[in-house]
C-alpha cells in the first residue's frame, strides 16, 4: 500500500494504511461466512481467486455493518486496493535498466548480443518474469537504447569475465540479476532523456529523478509515451516548469539534537554546520526512498527494530530540509541551546570520522534558554505544523536579542501566474457562469458554491481565488472544514489548557484576517461543508462584520479587549452540497449576507468533452451517456431533485483510465450512491445498478 497513490495522486497516509491492512487481515472473521477458505485475505495470493471471495464477501447479510465497524470504509476500501495490487503483480511490469559508458560498453552489448544479463540492486521482488524493459544509456546525450523482455525472476549470479566491462570498480562479488531478451535495437535512434525531460508526462520518471541505481519503475503513463515515440506517433506534450512554482520555497522551523547530550554543539557552532548521524549509510543522496534507507539500516544494524524515526529523519535531512529554513538546537528534555539558518542542500562529509551527513548552517544564537514543558525526544522533528510553538520559539529569541521585529516580515515568495484562461482550463464551467461567479464574489465578498457531490466544487473554490489573484499564492488562501462540534473558540479565539492552566488561543480566522489587514492584494478565506456548523454560533459577533458594507468596521472581541474588524481584501467563499438531506438550511440571517452560485454536473461542457476525447475510451463514453440519462430521472424524482445529480468529477481521474478502473466506479462508487438515494425503492436500484454494469461490459 505505501506504493499505491490515491485518485488525486498523493500516497496514503500510515494510519490508512495500518486501518485497511487490519481490516483485510481480521475483518472477515465477523463476518461468520463457512464458504470462505481464510478469513486473511492476505493469504489469498491470486486476483482470480481474491475476486471470487470478494463477490462472496459483499454479498454477506453483515457485510455492511462490518464495513461500517472498520471504519471509514477501511474493510471495503483496503480489499479493493488489494485487489488492484495482486492484478497489477499478475500484470507484466516494465522497468529501465540502466548502464555507465564508463564501466561497461552499453552500446556495444546491445549491438552485438540478443540476450543481456543486468544486474537489479531495487525492486526485486517486484520484478519477475515477462514484464517489459527497457535498456537505459546514461550520461550526456544518453536515453533509451533498446527494448526488450525479462526472461526470469532476480536470481543471484557470479560475476563472470565480460569483454564489454571497461572497470575493475564494478561489483566482483555475487549479485542479483535477471537476463533480458533485447527485441528492439535504438541506438541509431536514441529516445533521449532531454526529450523525456520535456514532457510533462515522463519528466518525473524516477530515473530522471535519481540516476543512483542499475534498474527504475516505469509507470503506465509514462510507459504509453514511450511506446508512441518508438512507434512514431508521439505528440509532444511540454512541461511545466514545476521550479516557477515557488522560486524559494516557504521557510520551515525544526528541533535538532547535534549528537547525544549535544556533544558536537560547540564544533558545530564554530564550523558553522549542522550533522547527524548513520554514517555506515554512506552518502543519503542515492536512496531513492526513506525505505530503501530503513532497509539499509536493517542491512547494517541488524533487523530487529523497525528504524522508522531513523530513516524518517536522515531522509528529511537530506531531502526535506531547505536553505533559509530555521532550526532550533535542543539540549537533553528541557534546554533550547542555539538558533541558526540552514544556508546550503545537503552533501556527505567523507574526511570526518562521524557524523558525516552535513549541512552549512549560519548559527544567529548560542546560549542556554528553559524550554516549557519537555521537548520531542527525536533527533529531527519538522515543528512548521504547530504554528503557536514555533512563534513561540522564535518570540524567545527575539526578546534575547531585543527585536521585537524579526519575525514581522515574511520572505517574498514567487509564484506561477493564474489567468481567467487557466481557470476556464482547469473548471468545466463557461467562460459566462465564470465571470458571473467572479463579480459576484468581488461585490457580496461572501459566496456559498453549492451542489451535487462530485461537481468539484471545492476544487473549483481555490482556482477562483488563484484567478483572482493572478497567481497561485496559497499564502493567501486558507481552507477549513466545518463540523456540528465547530465553535466560535475554534474559529475566533477561545481558552485552551496550557502548561499553566488556561490561555487564550487564536483561531484560524482571527489570525487569517491580522495576516490580510497589512496587505491590499485579496486574500481567501476556503470553508468547506459550511453548512454543517452552527454558522451563528461559529462567527458569532462577527456575523454582522462580514457583510460586504460593514468591513473595516470594529466591534469589541468576547474573549479580548480589542476592537476587531475584517477587512475588505477578505473574501469567503463557502461549499455545501445539496444532497445532504440531514443538515439544516442555513439560517435567513446568513442567507443575505452570501451569495449563492449552484454548480452542476459538466458533462455537456466543452472542456469535459475535451476530457472525454483525451480518455478515448467506448466503455467510458458509454457509462457518461448512462449517468446522464440517471440524472435525467434524479432530477425528476420528487424526492430528490437535480440537487442529488451525480457530478462529474466522479470520473475527472488522474490515472489511467482501464476496465479495472471503471469497475470501481461503478461498484463502489456510484451504485453505493444509488442505493442511498432509493433507499426506499428497490426497483429502481436494480434497474440502474443493470443499466450501469451493463455501460462497462
Amino acid at each position: 500500500m505505501s506504493l499505491q497513490k490515491k485518485s488525486n495522486n498523493e500516497p496514503y497516509k500510515n494510519n490508512t494504511i495500518n486501518a485497511y491492512t487490519n481490516s483485510i487481515s481480521r475483518s472477515s472473521k465477523k463476518l461468520d461466512l463457512p464458504d470462505i477458505p481464510t478469513t486473511d485475505l492476505f493469504e489469498i495470493t491470486s486476483f482470480e481467486e481474491f475476486t471470487t471471495i470478494h463477490n462472496r464477501i459483499l454479498s454477506a447479510p453483515n457485510f455492511r455493518e462490518v464495513d461500517l465497524s472498520a471504519g471509514n470504509k477501511a474493510y471495503s476500501n483496503g480489499m479493493i486496493l488489494y485487489a488492484k495490487f495482486l492484478k497489477e503483480r499478475e500484470e507484466p511490469s516494465t522497468w529501465i535498466f540502466q548502464g555507465n559508458p564508463k564501466y561497461y560498453d552499453v552500446v556495444g552489448a546491445v549491438n552485438d548480443l540478443d540476450q543481456i544479463t543486468w544486474a537489479v540492486n531495487q525492486y526485486p521482488k517486484q520484478i519477475k518474469e515477462g514484464d517489459e524493459a527497457y535498456i537505459w544509456l546514461s550520461g550526456t546525450g544518453g536515453g533509451i537504447i533498446a527494448t526488450g523482455t525479462v526472461l526470469n525472476d532476480p536470481e543471484t549470479r557470479e560475476p563472470l569475465d565480460d569483454p564489454y566491462r571497461r572497470s575493475d570498480q564494478l561489483n566482483n562479488e555475487s549479485y542479483l540479476a535477471v537476463d533480458i531478451k533485447i527485441e528492439k535495437k535504438l541506438t541509431d535512434e536514441i529516445i533521449e532523456r532531454t526529450l523525456l525531460l520535456a514532457d510533462e508526462r515522463t519528466k518525473k520518471m524516477e530515473i530522471l529523478g535519481y540516476a543512483g541505481a542499475t534498474n527504475f519503475r516505469v509507470k503506465r503513463e509514462a510507459n504509453k509515451v514511450i511506446k508512441n515515440i518508438i512507434a512514431g506517433k508521439y505528440e509532444h506534450i511540454p512541461a511545466t516548469d514545476s521550479s516557477v512554482e515557488k522560486v524559494k520555497e516557504e521557510k520551515r522551523y525544526w528541533i535538532y539534537a547535534p549528537g547525544e547530550g549535544s556533544r558536537f554543539w560547540k564544533e558545530f557552532y564554530a564550523k558553522g554546520i549542522m550533522g547527524i548521524g548513520w554514517e555506515e549509510l554512506g552518502d543519503l543522496k542515492p536512496y531513492a526512498t526513506k525505505n530503501s534507507m530503513k532497509e539499509k539500516m536493517k542491512q547494517v544494524y541488524g533487523d530487529e527494530f523497525s528504524y522508522k524515526n531513523a530513516g524518517h529523519a536522515t531522509w528529511q535531512f537530506a531531502n526535506e530540509m531547505k536553505m533559509g529554513d530555521v532550526v532550533f538546537v535542543k539540549k537533553g528534555l528541557s534546554k533550547i541551546i542555539g538558533r541558526g539558518i540552514v544556508a546550503t542542500d545537503y552533501f556527505y562529509d567523507s574526511s570526518r570520522g562521524e557524523y558525516n551527513n552535513i549541512r552549512k548552517v549560519k548559527w544567529t544564537h548560542e546560549g542556554e534558554w528553559d524550554h516549557e514543558g519537555q521537548i520531542v525526544l527525536k533527533t529531527l522533528t519538522d515543528i512548521t505544523p504547530y504554528t503557536d510553538y514555533h512563534k513561540k520559539l522564535e518570540r524567545m529569541f527575539d526578546e534575547v536579542s531585543g527585536n521585537n521585529n524579526a519575525t514581522d516580515e515574511e520572505v517574498e515568495i514567487l509564484y506561477s501566474e493564474y489567468t481567467e484562461k487557466d481557470f476556464l482550463s482547469d473548471v468545466y464551467i463557461s467562460e459566462e457562469k465564470y465571470r458571473t461567479l467572479k463579480n459576484l464574489l468581488i461585490r457580496k465578498k461572501n459566496i456559498i458554491l453549492l451542489g451535487a457531490p462530485g461537481v468539484g466544487k471545492t476544487y473549483a473554490a481555490e482556482r477562483l481565488a488563484y484567478s483572482m489573484m493572478g497567481k497561485k499564492d496559497k499564502s493567501r488562501v486558507q481552507v477549513v472544514q466545518f463540523h456540528q462540534s465547530y465553535s466560535y473558540e475554534d474559529f475566533i479565539m477561545g481558552y485552551r489548557p496550557s502548561e499553566n492552566g488556561f490561555s487564550i488561543v487564536k483561531g484560524p480566522f482571527y489570525e487569517f484576517c491580522k495576516k490580510a489587514e497589512p496587505d491590499d492584494r485579496p486574500y481567501f478565506f476556503i470553508i468547506d461543508e459550511i453548512n454543517r456548523g452552527n454558522l451563528s454560533k461559529i462567527f458569532g459577533e462577527l456575523l454582522m462584520l462580514i457583510e460586504n458594507d460593514k468591513r473595516g468596521k470594529e466591534l469589541r472581541l468576547l474573549y479580548e479587549d480589542e476592537q476587531f474588524s475584517v477587512p475588505e481584501n477578505v473574501f469567503i467563499i463557502g461549499m455545501m452540497n445539496t444532497a445532504d438531506r440531514s443538515l439544516a438550511m442555513i439560517d435567513y440571517a446568513l442567507r443575505r449576507r452570501f451569495a449563492f452560485f449552484e454548480f452542476e454536473p459538466a458533462f455537456e461542457s466543452l472542456g469535459f468533452k475535451e476530457y472525454q476525447n483525451e480518455v478515448g475510451n467506448e466503455k467510458f463514453d458509454s457509462l457518461i451517456q448512462t449517468v446522464i440519462a440517471m440524472n435525467i430521472e434524479i432530477a425528476d424524482d420528487a424526492a430528490l431533485g437535480s440537487g442529488f445529480r451525480i457530478g462529474h468529477s466522479y470520473f475527472s481521474s488522474l490515472t489511467e483510465i482501464d476496465e479495472h478502473w471503471l469497475k470501481e466506479v461503478v461498484e463502489y462508487e456510484l451504485i453505493p450512491l444509488i442505493t442511498e438515494y432509493w433507499f426506499d425503492e428497490p426497483s429502481q436500484i436494480s434497474l440502474w445498478s443493470k443499466k450501469l454494469r451493463g455501460a462497462i461490459q
